[in-house]
């Protein structure tokens, strides 16, 4: 089929049925693209994550025009896997669709029923029970409060989730400056694996003493993820700094000390906290 072709055929149809269909003819085994066809979900399933970031790094710069380009490239992976799975007489888009819709209505009696909930904090308990009863029903008992957080996440969004299951039944410390003497406890792990050499050990140590910092976080309210995203970003902010300064005075990182180098760093961060 030609572009013009395509275009004629999308005219008139609405904006998810011309995407589905474009993508079928990307998946198409004679006519189709030579990289989309040969994807997979697993193949596929690390542009889905990206994605997904990208929807939310959006959202945090205030970018509504980005925003609409990156929930699209997001909708493209659903679009994307769900053609696959239809190749593999699995479901459906249309079956995803209807899944979600009928899902959304269940958990919300309050809107659609006859269920009571007044705050947000309402619900989030009727949200829980609800999941719970389904769960039940499917035979998805859980063996463990942790079960269903999931593998995939990111490592400190994980273990600020794992803590925060922990906490629900009160496995946890009863104020957060408890958390930094366990910090403590952890650095001094640390410098014993490090002194003895072991790689292991400093593994294991560095992960410990990681989950401890997320833990502490958590118990402030912070968003551990969210705030070492903003920490990277004044990084890179103040380490531009350093280059742009560095190209102004025509000279590279190998013509400068460490010492001139963290001078530099020093007068980036006083200028930007004058701003």
């Amino acid at each position: 089929m030609t572009r013009q072709k395509q275009q004629e055929k999308t005219e008139g149809q609405t904006g998810i049925q011309a995407l589905i269909d474009v993508m079928a003819r990307l998946r198409d085994p004679e006519t189709g693209c030579p990289w989309d066809k040969v994807q997979t979900f697993a193949t596929i399933a690390p542009y889905t994550i990206e994605e997904a970031y990208e929807v939310a790094d959006a959202i945090r710069l205030g970018d509504m025009k980005g925003l609409r380009e990156e929930l699209g490239d997001l909708l493209l992976q659903v679009v994307y896997h769900a053609r696959m799975a239809e190749e593999a007489g699995l479901f459906a888009f249309d079956d995803v669709a209807r899944d979600i819709t009928a899902k959304m209505i269940s958990r919300h009696p309050h809107v659609f029923g006859e269920g009571q909930a007044q705050t947000p904090q309402d619900v989030n308990v009727l949200w829980a029970n609800l999941k719970t009863k389904e769960k039940t029903a499917n035979g998805k008992v859980k063996d463990s409060i942790l079960d269903d957080v999931p593998l995939a996440l990111p490592a400190i969004m994980r273990a600020q989730k794992l803590q925060k299951r922990a906490a629900k039944v009160r496995f946890e410390w009863e104020k957060a400056t408890d958390v930094l003497t366990k910090l403590e406890e952890e650095i001094a792990e640390l410098r014993q694996a490090i002194g003895s050499k072991d790689a292991k050990s400093i593994h294991e140590e560095v992960g410990d003493m990681l989950f401890c910092v997320v833990n502490f976080g958590r118990m402030l309210d912070v968003d551990c993820e969210q705030s070492l995203r903003d920490t990277n970003d004044k990084f890179t902010r103040r380490f531009n700094g350093i280059e742009k300064e560095l190209k102004e005075k025509n000279k590279d990182f190998s013509d400068v000390t460490l010492d001139e180098l963290e001078a530099i760093w020093q007068a980036q961060k006083l200028k930007e906290n004058k701003n």
